[in-house]
């Protein structure tokens, strides 16, 4: 009864968005107020039922109802909680439903905490959000159904992809969507606005804060699922230009692009078409990244093996969404202005040239995640594009842009002083220099280039902090003025240092772990000893395990460094009963922000089993950096001029009163 509830719930949640999508619609292009102000109900509707339909879905899995064809081909009686919870979107169907879920999340926070927005361009962006839901709640329920039942129902499941029974996909896929679905909500203004007729600076203002939040949880899933990959997969990587892992990328460096382009638009109100643009593309960016996914046309860990016809319509819809609203752009960009002029040293300048870094690199990727199958769409060739290829397109793009962030928030608006602003960067130039030049004494003249990558991220760091220090004259004033006027700087100013303090960590994690890393394949007995760096590590023995739907064989490892043990790790291959998987299970040891790695092969009749070990030196920075900079995304936010954007107009008071 519940899962038919579930169903229902999810057919009444398609009506609503329908009426979302086109009343409000109606309502502000006839300036209708009556009409228009159906979005809001609309939209929280359209929430309870698809949070309806989704608990359903949840519930069927909690109590392993293997009537239902997805609880059948997603899980197993025997499957721990956690990952009956995670199995829900750990399928095209659940995931879906997850998908949709979070899209009526955004089209009702609209609702409720945009009453500082005009009431026209409102119920425009509730009725773009309308159509969105409107057209992905139809392919869930004509292609992708969640609830269909199975008669008769067999005993057991087939239980969940043993690597995806991880805490990491309890994590990972809602953070991600979360970001992904998130940029609907620029979509949805950027629309709203060409129809409108209305991108002005409290446009800007409006729409960032939305971004922000999106770009700040994006961060957060790609950053999961890097770390997943790493150690669930046990190929010891934390970045494989992987097409799908490609796909989250994109958006994220188009959001990236829009925080930047909408600072500009708000405070001068240049690069409005520019915004705009960026606004369409970041949500389609995210809808490709959907279409990659489910389409078929991939195969990956990361993606959905899904019937081809499922991907048609997925096309179909990103055709519409992008080709309609790209359309629309151009039909309205020329009535568009250019907005306020500036020197090219300013800080729109930087903030341009930001942007045009961004765009290329989203572009090398974009170029070649997509060209490989469309050369195999159009010729039948196969040709692989991986990763020498974005590490020399990527790369290069990304280490002039680096060099330039120090400097966006030290340059005036309008006309900078770039020599003034090299005058505050002096210690941060100074700290880049040293770090080069004890590197090269400590390890010689053969890595120059990681030298440089450690002095890129040092420059970062530094150059982030002295322009807070700047700010609150640090050193150049009293410390309780300086504590003052710390405590009286803006959020948003404090949390673009704190992203950018981030950007530097990566920077150093990724530069260390790339460069500098050690790897050592051994074929160990119990009792022998491998040596790796400062540590050695030595097989103590087997030890066989189980769980609740796995049995398992660690290899325990003593480690030792000095002559002290300090660690002992525990690396297993592990085989899942119901699919007679096996996956490889690392173990892995954090001394610092070092952290040491291994992982197992197969084993031998005469207990000899091949141990890969890697010691990553600094390689916790790519993910903390990652939290950091996610952490300065929500200090932004937490800034009140974000928050409350423009003041809505006061109504008169003899209208007030007739009310």
């Amino acid at each position: 009864m519940i899962v038919e509830l579930g169903h229902f719930a999810l057919a009444l949640a398609f009506a609503v968005a329908l009426v979302q999508s086109v009343v409000p619609v109606v309502g502000a292009v006839r300036n209708e107020a009556r009409l228009a102000a159906i979005g809001r109900p609309a939209a929280l509707a359209q929430l309870l039922l698809v949070a309806t339909s989704f608990a359903a879905l949840t519930q069927a899995y909690l109590v392993s109802d293997f009537s239902v064809l997805n609880v059948v081909e997603n899980s197993h009686s025997s499957k721990p909680l956690i990952f009956k919870i995670a199995g829900v979107w750990g399928n095209h169907e659940g995931s879906m439903l997850l998908w949709v879920l979070i899209l009526a999340l955004f089209g009702a926070l609209v609702a409720l905490f945009g009453r500082n927005l005009p009431d026209k361009t409102r119920a425009l962006v509730i009725g773009v959000q309308g159509w969105i839901g409107a057209a992905f709640l139809g392919f869930i329920l004509w292609t992708s159904n969640p609830f269909a039942r199975l008669s008769p129902a067999p005993f057991e499941g087939n239980d969940l992809n043993p690597v995806l029974q991880d805490i990491g996909l309890a994590i990972h896929p809602p953070l991600l969507y979360l970001g992904y679905v998130g940029c609907s909500i620029a979509f949805s203004f950027a629309v709203a606005a060409l129809i409108e007729g209305r991108i002005d600076a409290a446009w800007a203002r409006f729409v960032r804060p939305w971004t922000l939040a999106a770009w700040v949880f994006l961060t957060l899933g790609i950053a999961m699922g890097s770390y997943w990959a790493y150690y669930e997969l046990g190929w010891g990587g934390w970045w494989f230009w992987d097409p799908v892992e490609n796909a989250s990328l994109m958006p994220w460096l188009a959001a990236t692009a829009l925080i930047h382009s909408a600072v500009v638009m708000e405070k001068r109100e240049a690069l409005k078409i520019w915004t705009v643009l960026l606004a369409i593309l970041a949500f389609s960016l995210s809808l490709l990244g959907t279409f990659l996914v489910r389409s078929g046309v991939l195969t990956s860990v990361h993606a959905f093996a899904s019937d081809p016809t499922r991907g048609v319509v997925i096309l179909v819809i990103l055709c519409v969404f992008i080709g309609g609203s790209l359309a629309l752009f151009a039909a309205r960009a020329g009535t568009l202005s250019a907005g306020g002029i500036f020197a090219p040293i300013s800080r729109e300048g930087a903030l341009v040239l930001n942007n045009l870094f961004l765009s290329a690199a989203c572009a090398t990727v974009f170029v070649g995640t997509l060209y490989p199958l469309a050369l195999e769409a159009l010729t039948g060739e196969k040709i692989s594009v991986g990763a020498p290829f974005f590490d020399l397109t990527f790369g290069p793009l990304m280490v002039p842009l680096l060099i330039a962030v120090p400097f966006g928030p030290l340059l005036a608006w309008k006309r900078g002083d770039l020599y003034a602003a090299l005058e505050r960067l002096y210690v941060a130039l100074g700290a880049a220099i040293a770090v080069v030049v004890v590197g090269l004494a400590l390890t010689g003249t053969g890595r120059v280039l990681a030298l440089l990558g450690l002095g890129l991220g040092t420059w970062l760091i530094v150059g982030a902090l002295s322009e807070t220090a700047a700010r609150i004259k640090l050193f150049r004033a009293p410390v309780q003025d300086s504590l003052a006027r710390l405590k009286g700087l803006p959020r948003a100013a404090l949390g673009t240092t704190i992203a950018h303090l981030g950007i530097g960590l990566t920077v150093l994690g990724i530069v260390a772990s790339t460069a500098f890393e050690e790897e050592a394949i051994a074929a160990v007995k119990p009792g022998e000893t491998v040596a790796i760096g400062a540590y050695q590590l030595t097989l103590d023995g087997y030890l066989p395990r189980s769980g609740a739907n796995f049995t398992e064989t660690a290899a325990r490892f003593s480690v030792r460094r000095g002559g002290t043990v300090v660690a002992v790790m525990e690396p297993a291959k592990r085989v899942y009963t119901v699919r007679a998987m096996p996956t490889t299970e690392a173990a892995i040891e954090t001394f610092g922000l070092t952290q040491l790695y291994v992982s197992l092969g197969d084993a031998a009749t005469d207990g000899t089993i091949t141990a890969r070990i890697h010691v990553k030196p600094l390689v916790t920075l790519i993910w903390l950096g990652a939290l950091v900079m996610a952490a300065g995304g929500v200090a932004s936010l937490s800034d009140r001029r974000l928050r409350v954007g423009a003041p809505k107009p006061a109504r008169p008071r003899a209208l007030a009163a007739a009310e």
